[in-house]
């Protein structure tokens, strides 16, 4: 890059000259040159680990880089905080809302900015007439003394884009913005998105989520191993160009094929009316050896809470579970796991993982009685179970040793999985189980879902996904309000079909309905 050259571009807001970032021994960013055009939404796409977060919280000043230049309105910049980059007009907003709860919206988005009389009171007349004039600027309806702790996840992501234009940011880094909303809710983030660039803003937009990306941003870089393997325009990119990039191959985005097992296969989960009073209500149904059940449905439709129910994370108030013919009594989830029934949650971070302990103490955590005896364990057993374990599932890892804080989201996903193959159980209820990791890890965790169905696992799938339902689910069941309201055979069901039953619709309004949610 001519650097000199690069400084009187008008056109560009930031650009990056040979930017390097490692942490500890490992290179999140080699020697990677980039502008971003000013007034323009620039996407950056990579797996898990590929150094799109690491960039972007350069960029917006939360790490600082180990060589290289940060080049802003064409002024050299040296930044120690995330404030000394909204000083220049940068803010980030995290896939996580980091909000206070307990205060209002306006009282978030002025939080620190306060119209003040004297030095220590707060005009409140100026702020609330501040938020009407942001808020019809954005086109945004979100009421001023609302308490944010009880808007949506989607309204709280409005409320950060307020909060970054009140500071008067030029341009917002927005890492992974839509991973936790529904479709309807990213849709709507999507168009603020987009009125912000009609608003002269620039966005540094990072997701996993490619048909969303293309749809939106003018500029595509894609990240593979900490360095750019490609940069240009979106018109010129397809979903399917993008993986090739990411993963340094072609790769097939059909899901794996469906291996049905046999009509006479035994059932190896039973459940019948499952009931938590205003949760689930009158729940059951039956998976087979070596079938992918998916259970379908709208946020909040029960889907969860049925899947912690029998893995004995939540009390039932009435119901029985059968496993391999036989009834069982599950009352928390170690019980669960003696008999062989297993739970990958959605929150791999907050229910599933021990962060701060190493990758190996993740993996062999719920199995300690096998690798010890009179309370002492045998850590030659340990670690050598579990290296085989994590070497199944193909995690990559520096050491076994390291925290699993230090792996990509697609690498902690597998460790979630390697911890329950460590012993095969009979029934595994996955939660999510690819949300919020990249499309390599997506193909892999669905390639794994299938054989261990072929060795004859019951699966039980939850999914906002409508794109996987349809992919590996053997049989779907919809809910809706607590209830199962719907099953299809996984050949012939359509998105309209799970949409009509998950929102209790009529045909005619299922056009509407398609791709509600992810």
């Amino acid at each position: 890059m001519n650097q000199e050259a690069a400084r009187t571009d008008s056109d560009a807001i930031v650009e990056l000259c040979g930017i390097s970032k490692s942490f500890g021994g490992a290179r999140a960013l080699i020697n990677v040159d980039l502008t971003v055009a000013r007034n323009s939404i620039h996407a950056l796409v990579g797996e898990n680990g590929a150094g799109k977060s690491t960039l972007g919280k350069i960029i917006a000043g939360i790490h600082q880089p180990d060589r290289g230049e940060l080049v802003v309105n064409s002024d050299r910049a040296t930044w120690r905080s995330p404030r000394d980059a909204l000083a220049s007009g940068i803010a980030i907003i995290s896939q996580e809302p980091t909000l206070v709860p307990q205060r209002s919206v306006e009282e978030n988005v002025f939080l620190g900015v306060e119209a003040k009389r004297g030095r220590f009171l707060v005009d409140t007349v100026r702020v609330r007439d501040r938020y009407r004039e942001l808020s019809e600027r954005l086109g945004f309806d979100l009421p001023a003394s609302a308490r944010v702790g009880t808007l949506r996840l989607g309204d709280q992501q409005k409320v950060e884009i307020m909060r970054a234009v009140a500071r008067d940011a030029k341009l917002i880094v927005m890492d992974e913005p839509t991973a936790a909303l529904s479709k309807v809710e990213a849709d709507r983030l999507l168009a603020d998105v987009r009125g912000l660039r009609r608003a002269g803003m620039t966005v540094i937009y990072i997701s996993h989520f490619l048909e969303e990306v293309l749809q939106l941003v003018d500029q595509v870089t894609v990240l593979r191993d900490g360095k750019i393997v490609r940069n240009g325009p979106a018109s010129a990119e397809t979903p399917s160009t993008l993986v090739s990039a990411m993963v340094g191959r072609p790769v097939s985005l059909a899901f794996p094929p469906k291996s049905y097992p046999s009509s006479d296969a035994p059932v190896i989960l039973s459940v019948r009316g499952l009931t938590q009073p205003g949760v689930i209500e009158d729940v059951s149904f039956d998976v087979r050896r070596g079938e992918i059940v998916a259970l379908a449905g709208l946020i909040g439709s029960g889907r969860s809470e049925v899947a912690r129910a029998i893995f004995g994370a939540d009390r039932l108030a009435r119901g029985t579970i059968t496993v391999r013919g036989r009834p069982v009594t599950i009352r928390e989830p170690r019980d669960a796991t003696r008999i062989g029934v297993v739970m990958v949650p959605e929150d791999r971070k907050g229910q599933g993982l021990v962060m701060g302990r190493s990758i190996l103490e993740n993996v062999t955590l719920p199995h300690l009685d096998r690798f010890s005896w009179a309370g002492i364990i045998d850590r030659r057993s340990e670690r050598a179970e579990g290296a085989v374990a994590v070497k199944n599932l193909d995690v990559r890892y520096r050491q076994l040793s390291a925290p699993v804080a230090s792996l990509s989201g697609g690498n902690q996903q597998k460790v979630l999985f390697a911890r329950w193959l460590v012993v095969r159980p009979h029934v595994l209820l996955a939660d999510e189980p690819t949300r919020g990791v990249d499309v390599g890890a997506k193909l892999a965790i669905y390639q794994l879902l299938c054989r261990l169905a072929q060795e004859g696992m019951g699966i039980l799938l939850i999914s906002s996904e409508l794109e996987e339902v349809l992919g590996i689910g053997h049989r779907i069941l919809v809910m809706r309000r607590g209830r199962i309201t719907a099953e299809f055979d996984g050949q012939t069901a359509t998105e309209g079909d799970v949409m009509r039953a998950a929102f209790g619709t009529s045909e005619d309004d299922a056009g509407d309905l398609i791709g509600e949610q992810r």
